[in-house]
């Protein structure tokens, strides 16, 4: 027990070190002046152009957190730069309501500016291995509520279809869309999704809410309980380790819950939601959720991924809620081995349930010595991709690039918004 203390003090005591510091990178012991700042940048405009109402989805797709065959970054680099007309194809967007009902927007680029692919940034990085958590799991469970609750971890949120997924404003999660959509259907529990947002419940007293019975529900896809007893006496041994390994770590005044919220819609992109026309591409797995409820919590802004060598050591963050730690949420960073113009290989350590969180960094804010924290990729999780011909496993991100932040900003704001600068 001692040993377990001393080793949970020294994990804390670490994470709070590396998280601190690296917003600093350091050469031969001094601080090195780099640029490190967010630049705006110039981004299209994404518009309607017509929408028709389709015939209501069926709901029945079985989740599917790993894709049979994925076009990666070296199969991308080998394909034509994709038209105007392809981009405002893929780009179009389905929106799925809660009632069932389901419409498809076509939409029109302005004003896009092509990107040359950035070339490789890391080269002979070693094939990966078969794995989601890589050699010594690097990952930092959250459990002192003045951090749980708090920005940046307070901005991540669980779905009922067991991702992850991030609040971008008031009213709207960014998530990846398999996991509400398969590129052929929805899934199963997508018609009833919910989003989960963390809260604090204190211990005893007070009226006994329907938020704990409630939250075995949506846990479980938001569908009727099923073996109730078992699952009672499994939650509440996972409690009482919960409790026992909380003590001296900030949790004394209560535990980790979840207050879970209706989605009025969704949208995804054409891209991926391709109705059994073609393979999903990886390029847009993300989709957007618009809350039926407002949250009061400060949320991430969006921002444009800047390349590679703009990230402080490499390095990006994201949290989730990884099914191998019951409920609670979970921090990692690690470095980018790749890029294209949409995708990020990195070595995150993960596994499935973080699927959807928001990666990000935090840069200065130009003229400004505040530093900022911005969304810049939604993790896709573990895929096999296309290298030559050959299925190889990585750990992926997919890119906020000009066009998803355009597309993105307006699904949350509509034609009148302006998002010129991301």
């Amino acid at each position: 027990m001692r040993r377990t203390k001393e080793k949970n003090k020294m994990e804390n005591t670490l994470f709070w070190l590396i998280f601190f510091t690296l917003g600093w990178t350091f050469i031969d012991g001094s601080e090195m002046e780099q640029d490190f700042m967010w630049h705006l940048r110039k981004a299209p405009r994404v518009v309607s152009e017509r929408t028709f109402h389709l015939t209501s989805p069926t709901f029945e797709a079985d989740p599917k957190m790993v894709l049979k065959k994925v076009c990666g970054i070296e199969c991308q680099k080998e394909l034509p730069a994709p038209s105007l007309s392809d981009l405002e194809e893929s780009l179009s967007y389905e929106t799925v309501f809660e009632n069932g009902t389901r419409t498809l927007t076509r939409v029109k680029v302005q004003g896009l500016i092509h990107e040359p692919t950035p070339n490789i940034t890391t080269k002979g990085a070693s094939v990966r291995r078969k794995r989601q958590v890589y050699g010594t799991d690097s990952r930092f469970s959250i459990l002192d509520k003045r951090f749980l609750t708090n920005f940046p971890f307070s901005t991540a949120v669980k779905l009922s279809t067991g991702c992850s997924g991030t609040l971008i404003s008031p009213s709207h999660v960014l998530t990846a869309a398999h996991c509400v959509h398969d590129g052929k259907d929805y899934i199963k529990g997508s018609k009833k999704l919910r989003v989960g947002l963390l809260k604090m419940r204190n211990k005893g007293g007070g009226k006994k809410r329907r938020g704990p019975k409630r939250s075995r529900r949506e846990a479980n896809g938001g569908e009727p309980r099923e073996g109730g007893r078992e699952n009672v006496k499994e939650r509440a041994r996972a409690g009482r380790g919960r409790k026992g390994s909380a003590r001296g770590q900030g949790l004394a005044g209560g535990r980790p819950s979840f207050q879970w919220t209706r989605v009025k819609h969704t949208h995804i992109p054409k891209g991926w939601a391709t109705g059994g026309r073609g393979d999903a591409a990886l390029d847009y797995d993300y989709a957007l959720l618009e809350l039926k409820r407002a949250h009061k919590k400060k949320y991430m802004e969006l921002g444009i991924s800047p390349t590679i060598r703009k990230l402080p050591g490499g390095m990006i963050h994201f949290s989730g809620f990884d099914h191998d730690r019951a409920d609670q949420l979970v921090y990692r960073f690690c470095s980018v081995s790749d890029e294209s113009n949409d995708l990020l290989y990195q070595y995150c350590d993960a596994e499935s349930g973080s699927t959807g969180s928001g990666v990000y960094l935090r840069l200065k804010e130009p003229d400004k010595k505040n530093w900022k924290r911005k969304l810049i990729a939604v993790y896709s999780g573990h895929q096999w991709v296309d290298v030559h011909g050959v299925q190889k496993d990585y750990n992926v991100a997919v890119r906020i690039t000009p066009l998803k932040f355009a597309q993105i900003c307006f699904w949350i704001h509509g034609d009148d918004a302006d998002c010129s600068y991301g």
